[in-house]
């Protein structure tokens, strides 16, 4: 038995599923309150915000390390508990972990600042516990200070929708005055689109989504032109971002894409239900005269320690919605179903 006061509530998911059939398959749980190790804090969790990637890890597009797993990797908390070796924080400080959870440290990729591609890359929320819980534990130099003009609502999102926006930005080959288009509309583009305006602020926005609120939302804050995913933008694009989930979606963008124009896509995986449309890819029309196609993945730490300077800087402000813990589920069915505008943040504690 679980002593009082050893323990935390957590949302866990056991298996994968195809989360239309199994509408709820993250369980409220009782487990042990975890201990910071060495060179690890323990994180009371305040917030966490739901991402896409979640959705990715339940329907096992990008497998978790071990089931059960606690999902969440945009954690806001503070520090509770510190181990014998850590000296960055204090007890009470307010500290965000990202999808970033932990590298190796001594391979070329890690001391070159590129921690994002080493092999032994630990993501949070799939190849160790996340925030879908009260407590937490991460290594400490995987912890970020947040910025006091954020509430922890406001700062969860902006741990990865934010990051690996900005990552995906700064692979662009940007220019101001550049036209840049933003393939889907939910959380990472919406931030994504206020740093474009700070930064490129001579740069005209174009936005592709299904969804006419979408279209709408991307209005309010600024974007010159919107339209749906097979529209042709009125401009030809230097730049664009692709957010969806789907292959569709970067075929279609191909069209509107400059010569030497760059396509960046934002997306741990895709689905494949779609797949067979990579087929209408036509090298003359959509790749000849030095068009790229570029992947991101994940965020080094220098990502999130940018973005979160110049998050406070601009001021970026998220739009978000707020759920309870035990309404993970939820959340992530609308996120399945296109229920998008901002972010979803639980509010643990």
């Amino acid at each position: 038995m679980i002593k009082e006061g050893d323990s935390l509530k957590a949302m866990v998911l056991e298996k994968t599923c195809d989360l239309l059939e199994h509408k709820n398959p993250l369980i409220l749980k009782d487990l042990p309150k975890p201990k910071a190790e060495k060179r690890q804090i323990l994180v009371k969790v305040s917030t966490c915000g739901v991402c896409r990637t979640d959705l990715d890890e339940i329907e096992g597009r990008t497998m978790p390390s071990t089931f059960p797993i606690i999902l969440g990797h945009q954690i806001v908390g503070r520090v509770e508990e510190l181990g014998k070796a850590c000296s960055h924080f204090k007890v009470g400080d307010r500290v965000g972990i990202a999808w970033i959870n932990s590298s190796c440290g001594k391979c070329e990729f890690c001391l070159s600042g590129k921690e994002n591609l080493c092999y032994e890359f630990k993501a949070t929320g799939r190849d160790v516990n996340g925030g879908y819980a009260e407590y937490t534990v991460v290594p400490e130099d995987f912890a970020f200070k947040i910025p006091e003009s954020f509430s922890d609502e406001e700062a969860a999102p902006l741990l990865c929708a934010g990051a690996i926006g900005f990552r995906s930005l700064s692979l662009c080959n940007m220019k101001d005055g550049y036209n840049i288009g933003l393939v889907g509309f939910g959380a990472s583009a919406h931030l994504v689109l206020q740093l474009i305006k700070y930064m490129y602020p001579s740069s005209k926005i174009f936005v592709f989504t299904r969804s006419e609120n979408e279209r709408a939302f991307a209005r309010d804050l600024g974007a010159y032109w919107t339209g749906d995913i097979p529209d042709r933008s009125p401009e030809k694009l230097h730049a664009i971002i692709d957010t969806t989930p789907a292959w569709k979606p970067v075929v279609e963008a191909l069209k509107n894409l400059e010569r030497g124009g760059r396509l960046v896509i934002n997306a741990i995986r895709k689905e494949n239900n779609d797949k067979e449309y990579l087929k209408n890819i036509d090298y003359e029309r959509d790749l000849w005269l030095e068009k790229e196609i570029k992947s991101v993945a994940n965020v080094a730490k220098k990502d999130v320690e940018n973005f979160l300077t110049l998050a406070e800087k601009i001021p970026i402000k998220p739009e978000v919605q707020v759920f309870e813990l035990e309404e993970a589920n939820k959340a992530i069915l609308e996120i399945k179903q296109g229920k998008i505008r901002g972010a979803k943040v639980l509010k643990v504690s």
